[in-house]
């Protein structure tokens, strides 16, 4: 009967379930860096959705979210993000794996995906990670940030938000507060990324942990679009 229940969790919540179920490997989580990176290139590659280059100058961090529905009746909302953050000396930090909480964004229901890119322009924010849990929009001011094709537009109150935030969604306009549920560091996955034993604060502040070669073309995209 155990082993009948866990097969129909899987089948009902997908990858949510496998993930849960602690089986994830090396290889999904170099998965998931490479999803995020892709996710953040469609947006740079869609007029209406990419981040305004002087947004992305003023970035001191970056969090990509890639959530998925799972389960169609249980309309659960789980997944994963990564986050990069500028140091002191302008180089951009190797990325870390986050878990990914429910979102409410109202206007999402029926996706079976939501990704979200967030710019964190306040160097203290990221920090709020290595309490293990942040809530986005409740631990720190989150707004639906100004898209390249609305250059006309005054942005400068909405660019003094530590957290402006970038969906692919409708009705979702700059300058709106935004709360998305909550993000959590995820030292397990990052230990076995990186086959280390350093947690989040190392991983995004220190040099002690080399980039592996899968995340180097994400620190380089990053790198590209935030000169």
């Amino acid at each position: 009967m155990k082993k009948f229940f866990l097969l129909f969790l899987v089948a009902l919540l997908g990858p949510a379930a496998v993930f849960a179920a602690g089986r994830a490997t090396r290889a999904d989580y170099v998965t998931r860096v490479e999803s995020c990176e892709a996710v953040l290139q469609e947006f740079m590659s869609s007029p209406e959705h990419a981040i305004p280059q002087e947004i992305l100058q003023q970035a001191q961090g970056i969090i990509i979210v890639n959530q998925f529905k799972a389960g169609f009746f249980l309309g659960v909302k789980d997944g994963y993000a990564v986050i990069l953050v500028k140091k002191p000396d302008g180089s951009w930090s190797v990325p870390a794996l986050l878990h990914a909480g429910e979102t409410s964004l109202g206007f999402q229901v029926g996706a079976k995906s939501i990704e979200t890119v967030m710019v964190l322009t306040d160097p203290q924010t990221p920090k709020l990670l290595f309490d293990q849990r942040f809530n986005v929009g409740v631990d720190a001011k989150a707004v639906a940030g100004p898209k390249a094709a609305e250059r006309e537009r005054d942005n400068r109150p909405i660019i003094d938000a530590p957290v402006l935030v970038y969906s692919k969604s409708k009705g979702l306009y700059a300058g709106a507060t935004v709360k998305l549920g909550f993000l959590s560091r995820n030292d397990e996955a990052n230990h076995v990324l990186y086959s280390t034993d350093y947690n989040l604060p190392e991983l995004l502040y220190s040099d002690w942990v080399q980039p592996v070669p899968e995340v180097v073309p994400l620190m380089n995209y990053v790198r590209d679009i935030t000169r």
